[in-house]
């Protein structure tokens, strides 16, 4: 509920003249900027207190007497406050200094509490559904392509993560990235734990030889366990790579990841860890895993042609060791391909633009981004029927980074789609059947 006192305090929406405690007028002349870290909540405010004008920070607590229980009494990063804003006047505050400081109760307006809480019971997702199909196409843009900057940055610290512990590694970064990828949600954990393993100064001595890389990357991932593979399905194939894994394990010291890591339940063959980690060892195998050859291809067809690579010959014909299958390529398909380019080349041409100040590069992010068809899941679809047209992965993207930054964590007042449903009139909110594909739509 504070958090509601701080965004009336912000938005100046407080319907009745401002009054301290003990009957002065104040006139609110600059908000100050919401500071979202330690300290006092506004800084730089601007206010004129019975007619005085005072320059400094804002402090707002539900009760009064929280200023005490949060020990701002005793902290002389508060002295610079020259305004406590509460909803409830129980105490009076005093600084580190000594100073009494002017309290100010603020009420927030009975519709903007009741749109608030509105927002926070409504079941269906997404909850601000009434007032979607009435928004400006220009501010509903506007946020999603914020949205859109903002998901790249959540990607960019995950990729700037690598970074820091392969010490500014991008070939390395690249691979782990790449590799979490592959497992397409379900096995991500897996295939970035397996790709720590994947040492380059050691597999990189091989990479010309397919059937050594594929030893290597399905005997780290603990595949090769004999526990996991019952005699009658230990074929040739499977003995040569036991053979493969032990010369490279004692020559190396490998250890391999433990393979109750990975989950096979409710997975389709096509996406088994062993089809996945074949399709890897095909394009290392190729050369197709170099930071380079990804900076290098100059447009999203060679993106995808980049990624787009057969299993080794033995997975073509099978899903697991010993189990023959209907003979098959086994290429990624297009919306994997898709993936692909949404979750690690985008990322890392943001990430690396950014750090090398090639801004071309970290545009291209977003054209990519722009390219590439929208993804197809409950959340997009969720969206859609509220009335948001979706069409690329910049604005599926930006619908994910809304979910899970926003929606998922009831942080309504710093959307502004949620902000628009609080100030909006009653009469567009009340009344509406939730959207159907026949009603109005935002172009996003």
């Amino acid at each position: 509920m504070e958090y509601l006192l701080h965004y009336v305090w912000q938005h100046r929406m407080n319907a009745q003249p401002l009054f301290t405690t003990d009957g002065r007028p104040v006139q609110v002349v600059d908000p100050g900027l919401h500071n979202l870290h330690a300290g006092p909540d506004f800084f730089n405010a601007k206010l004129k207190i019975d007619g005085v004008l005072w320059a400094g920070n804002v402090e707002i607590h539900l009760r009064a007497s929280d200023w005490q229980r949060h020990g701002h009494h005793t902290d002389a990063a508060y002295n610079n406050v020259v305004l406590h804003v509460v909803q409830t006047a129980d105490a009076e505050a005093l600084t580190a200094d000594g100073r009494a400081l002017p309290t100010v109760c603020l009420t927030v307006p009975p519709d903007v509490q009741a749109h608030y809480e509105e927002l926070r019971n409504e079941e269906t997702y997404p909850p601000c559904y009434r007032i979607i199909p009435h928004l400006p196409t220009a501010m509903a843009q506007s946020w999603l392509s914020r949205l859109t900057v903002e998901r790249l940055e959540t990607k960019t610290a995950r990729v700037q993560q690598l970074l820091d512990r392969t010490q500014g590694d991008w070939e390395r970064a690249f691979f782990i990235t790449l590799a979490r990828n592959f497992g397409f949600g379900t096995n991500a954990e897996p295939f970035e734990h397996w790709a720590w393993r994947v040492e380059p100064q050691a597999i990189g001595k091989h990479r010309d030889d397919a059937a050594l890389v594929e030893a290597f990357f399905l005997g780290q991932a603990g595949l090769l366990d004999p526990a996991l593979t019952p005699p009658e399905r230990r074929d040739a194939h499977y003995a040569h790579l036991v053979a493969d894994y032990a010369f490279l394990q004692h020559k190396f010291s490998l250890q391999p990841l433990d393979p109750r890591e990975w989950k096979f339940g409710r997975l389709r063959p096509q996406n088994f860890p062993h089809v996945r980690l074949s399709q890897l060892a095909a394009l290392y195998h190729s050369g197709q895993t170099r930071f380079a050859s990804l900076l290098e291809a100059p447009t999203s067809a060679d993106l995808r042609a980049l990624f787009r690579v057969s299993a080794l010959p033995y997975w073509q014909q099978h899903y697991t060791f010993g189990q023959v299958s209907s003979a098959s390529r086994k290429e990624l398909q297009a919306a994997s391909l898709d993936l692909i380019l949404i979750n690690t080349v985008a990322p890392l041409f943001f990430a690396y633009g950014r750090s090398t100040m090639h801004e071309a590069l970290a545009e291209r992010a977003f054209d990519l981004l722009e390219s590439v068809a929208a993804e197809h899941n409950s959340i997009v679809r969720a969206w859609e029927r509220a009335g948001i047209s979706v069409r690329t992965a910049a604005d599926s993207q930006a619908l994910l980074q809304l979910r899970t930054h926003y929606c998922d964590r009831k942080d309504c007042l710093r959307c502004r789609f949620g902000a628009e449903y609080l100030k909006g009139p009653r009469a567009v909110r009340d009344g509406h059947p939730q959207p159907t594909a026949s009603e109005p739509t935002v172009r996003a």
